[in-house]
């Protein structure tokens, strides 16, 4: 029976649950390496507390008597990270801070921050990572034996085509948002989170990471950039799906955003590829009126070839009346005869409908195959 209290603010964390759960079931899989630190060094990175490492490093001190045999120190302290993973989904991410007495007595709030404070507090999370080795990969590591020679504003200049830009400036940033979110982009492809890490005294020289991993950096990337922008009123975050993964996009509705991250998902290559694609086009953050144009016509084509599963499954003239829409529009065909005065406001209604459709008869052909092979 487990008697280790698990919950509560000292097992807060600085990442997202399913984020945490997948990289310490890496960590227990792996047998390269010094495994007890790096399972220190996993603690470490994603709880805001102590806590968890130090009864991590406690349970490779129990006395015989709790630990039966001397051979099973490792094994107390993997079933406590196995603790871990299973209560993973009941323990706290950190989150902005409830209402203080005054905001609850008046009824007021704090509201969104500025576009300046989004600015120093991104630049702040960038150091807190770079100080982790999140850039270290990319950037090399500045140590008294072996200085780097990679000049980080040199690689984000061949990115970007801008110079000069590391150290991040805030002042800098706040002046010109487009340098602003081409920064936020490009380090999200820059990131990764380092599983190990040595330390090296000689002069004060610090961690020395190692054994990168692309994908889990990223995601704590987008997690942490998508909180901060949140609490905006930018309208954007990093994708997290989709061929535009780790682009900023403009922000919708929860039941939309639902609905695009479901549909970018998607696994099959053929219908998903075109789906993803129109998805990038209608909401990449420079999205023009002909990129929302090519979108819904991305998806037009989709139904097209799924009319005649819409015309047995919808009520009388309604799949006709969806291609009219594009038809009669100057949307598909650029005719003499098509609408070509409507409000461009018009193609995100058009999009978000035709999205929904082909959401429509991806369920309705789950459902009849699931008919058929029962």
């Amino acid at each position: 029976m487990e008697t280790t209290p698990i919950g509560g603010a000292d097992f807060e964390l600085n990442w997202p649950q399913q984020l945490f759960a997948q990289e310490a079931t890496s960590v227990l899989s792996t047998s390269i390496g010094d495994w007890e630190s790096r399972c220190e060094w996993l603690l470490i990175d994603a709880f805001t507390s102590s806590s968890p490492v130090d009864l991590f490093r406690a349970r490779g001190e129990d006395p015989p008597e709790v630990v039966r045999v001397p051979t099973s120190r490792r094994r107390s302290q993997e079933d406590f990270v196995r603790l871990l993973i299973r209560q993973s989904s009941q323990l706290a991410e950190s989150t902005t801070r409830a209402p203080y007495w005054l905001e609850r007595r008046t009824g007021t709030s704090r509201g969104v921050i500025t576009p300046a404070t989004v600015v120093r507090q991104f630049v702040q999370m960038v150091s807190d990572l770079e100080g982790r080795g999140y850039f270290e990969q990319v950037f090399g590591k500045e140590c008294t034996d072996d200085p780097s020679d990679v000049d980080p504003s040199s690689v984000l200049e061949l990115h970007l085509g801008v110079a000069n830009l590391w150290p991040l400036n805030i002042s800098r940033l706040a002046d010109d948002h487009d340098v602003l979110f081409g920064v936020v982009e490009v380090l999200h492809d820059l990131v990764s989170r380092p599983r190990s890490r040595s330390f090296h005294s000689w002069n004060q020289c610090g961690w020395h990471h190692s054994d990168f991993a692309l994908e889990p950096g990223r995601r704590l990337y987008r997690w942490k950039v998508n909180r901060l922008l949140d609490r905006s009123d930018l309208g954007l975050s990093l994708a997290d799906d989709g061929e535009d993964t780790g682009r900023l996009v403009a922000v919708t509705d929860d039941a939309r955003t639902d609905l695009a991250r479901s549909m970018a998902s998607r696994a099959d290559e053929g219908t998903g590829d075109r789906v993803r694609h129109a998805l990038a086009l209608f909401r990449g953050r420079t999205t023009t009126e002909h990129d929302k144009r090519s979108a819904v016509v991305a998806l037009a084509l989709v139904l097209e070839e799924r009319r005649q599963l819409l015309k047995d499954s919808l009520f009388k003239k309604d799949e006709g009346a969806l291609f009219d829409i594009a038809n009669n529009f100057a949307i598909r065909h650029q005719r003499a005869d098509q609408k070509t005065d409507y409000d461009p406001a018009f193609l995100d209604w058009v999009f978000w409908w035709y999205l929904a459709t082909v959401e429509l008869t991806d369920r309705i052909l789950a459902r009849s195959q699931g008919t058929a092979g029962a």
